[in-house]
């Protein structure tokens, strides 16, 4: 395998690994919307 692709190779590797965890560690840290909010957000009123 060349320098090149080998390079290429773990340079998308991390790439793709680092959004994974990043996305998958925001949807966890993200709060949950409750009844209130969500219908809010759609102009319900409860």
């Amino acid at each position: 395998m060349n320098t090149s692709a080998l390079v290429l190779m773990l340079g998308t590797m991390l790439l793709v690994t680092g959004m994974t965890a990043y996305f998958f560690f925001k949807v966890l840290i993200t709060p949950n919307k409750t009844d209130r909010n969500a219908s809010q957000d759609e102009g319900i009123e409860p």
